[in-house]
């Protein structure tokens, strides 16, 4: 289980401190749950904070009731929490088999390495000798990237908006590797995200807003409530018009 004692995260500013997370307290040991939000609101941050990229102001982090706060990026992947970038690294010189290998952190056969990439799509005959550079696009370096995570194995993923930058058609596809993530896994998926058709397959939804939690629940009662405030906006905006 990982939990959020009491964590803020403030940043310095030319007009002084800026609060960008304030007193989030969070017990999460769900399958899947989606962090959702306004932009600027907290929601990337606060994925920082969990994987160590980030340090909180205050506040403690516990995983398996083992303070992990002080812990780096490496001994928290060591713990097993794994992280996915917006933007996924390109590696020169570094092919996708090698990654997905190094990923695991065991000696994997090409066999292994072509079960991960089959089961996010690709066909692993095309892909397992490629190198991670400028000729992928963004929805391969995304679902090469899930390859990997799926191969580590680790304890809590966090993804960071895996659907930005990404074309419809792997968006699509996405869906369908998160949809097989859940059936299989046997850890906590957190994705940050706004988009409808990813909440809708989370356990629980966390809404952050103002580096605050706005809202927690389950899909249905979280979900429900978002559509309305977001449907009675767009018909405020519309009779302003």
């Amino acid at each position: 289980m990982l939990e959020l004692k009491n964590i803020s995260f403030a940043v310095d500013t030319e007009e002084g401190k800026k609060n960008i997370i304030n007193d989030i307290s969070l017990k999460i040991d769900e399958r899947f749950v989606a962090f959702t939000g306004p932009n600027g609101g907290g929601k990337s941050t606060l994925a920082k904070i969990i994987m160590g990229l980030y340090k909180p102001t205050s506040g403690r982090i516990y995983l398996n009731g083992e303070d992990i706060t002080d812990a780096g990026v490496s001994e928290r992947a060591q713990k097993g929490i794994c992280y996915a970038f917006q933007q996924p690294v390109r590696f020169k010189g570094v092919t996708v088999g090698d990654l997905i290998s190094v990923a695991g952190g065991r000696k994997l056969g090409v066999s292994q390495i072509c079960e991960y990439l089959s089961e996010v799509g690709l066909c692993a005959r095309e892909y397992v000798n490629r190198d991670i550079d400028s000729s992928l696009s963004g929805g391969e370096l995304k679902r090469i990237e899930i390859a990997s995570v799926m191969a580590r194995g680790a304890e809590v993923t966090v993804f960071d908006e895996p659907e930005a930058g990404i074309d419809l058609w792997s968006f699509n596809n996405l869906i369908s590797v998160f949809e097989n993530m859940y059936k299989k896994t046997q850890g906590t998926i957190l994705i940050i995200s706004h988009q409808e058709r990813i909440l809708n397959i989370a356990d629980r939804i966390i809404m952050v807003s103002g580096g605050k939690v706005a809202r927690d629940g389950s899909r249905d009662e979280v979900l429900s409530g978002i559509l309305t405030a977001s449907a009675c906006t767009a018909l405020t905006d519309k009779i302003k018009e």
